[in-house]
């Protein structure tokens, strides 16, 4: 099997490493890892099972460290579903860690706001999201557990803890619900005001899988979205990958504050 495999590769790097949680970064979030003491790094394309790196942004790397003394697993770039049409690119990596004993995961983004009030370089708590694309990551499952309750999929008690970390660093932290499309293509100014309407505030192109996924794994969930821009029909923007890319880096030093310290705090919590 290739979780089996991508243990034994892990283990053969990292041989004393349990970590209980794992942070899977998306664009603009990626300065954690340079945060990390004792760094273990292994490529995706080491790991069986682990997908292959499409996307600008995205390196394609497991780290493994500690942060502030605590041991955490790193996922530094993710499978977007757009790549290829399939929801289930990041199903191997979450097994893997799951078996390695990881119990909570920690999602970054970058996303597009739906809020005026919320403007680009703000970051946002999701606290539910709407699957937009009607796509899962447990299509061709078998049993019951395919059937996943996604009531409070981002947990109620870890996104207290995320607010009080944030409080702490004087960081301003938004709330809200995380729409994900499919993409590539951005959304037209009609789409927005659809999402708005069916109480969206933030807009993106991935996470909405994974959390499937964890959830599926029985792993709990806090996801954080870093906003790099508004959303088509909000403002004159032209929006394109590379502005993207821009915004999240402009903003990244914040957001890796903000990681770093929830980070630390959940680890507290979970051991």
């Amino acid at each position: 099997m290739s979780q089996d495999a991508a243990l034994e590769r892990i283990r053969a790097v990292a041989p004393t490493s349990r970590p209980r949680i794992a942070v899977l970064l998306g664009s603009g979030w990626g300065g954690l890892t340079q945060q990390l003491a004792d760094a273990q790094r292994l490529r995706y394309a080491e790991l069986p099972g682990f997908p292959g790196a499409g996307v600008a942004g995205h390196a394609g790397e497991l780290w493994l460290g500690r942060l502030a003394g605590r041991e955490v697993a790193v996922l530094s770039g993710r499978r977007h579903t757009y790549e290829d049409g399939s929801a289930d690119g990041m199903k191997g990596a979450l097994c893997t860690l799951r078996a390695l004993g990881i119990q909570v995961l920690v999602q970054t983004n970058a996303a597009g706001s739906l809020d005026p009030a919320m403007p680009a370089g703000s970051l946002m708590l999701i606290s539910d999201h709407l699957n937009l694309a009607q796509r899962s990551p447990l299509v061709g499952e078998a049993g019951s557990g395919r059937f996943v309750d996604m009531v409070d999929a981002y947990n109620p008690a870890l996104r207290q803890v995320a607010h009080a970390a944030a409080a702490r660093g004087g960081i301003a932290l938004h709330e809200g619900v995380y729409a994900w499309m499919l993409g590539p293509q951005f959304e037209t100014p009609a789409e927005i005001r659809m999402l708005r309407t069916l109480g969206a505030r933030a807009v993106g192109m991935s996470t909405v899988p994974e959390t499937i996924i964890a959830r599926w794994l029985g792993l709990r969930v806090l996801s954080l979205s870093l906003v790099t821009n508004l959303a088509a029909g909000l403002s004159d923007e032209q929006l394109s990958h590379a502005h993207t890319l821009a915004m999240a880096e402009a903003a990244g030093e914040r957001a890796g504050m903000l990681l770093s310290a929830v980070v630390q705090a959940l680890a507290e919590r979970v051991g």
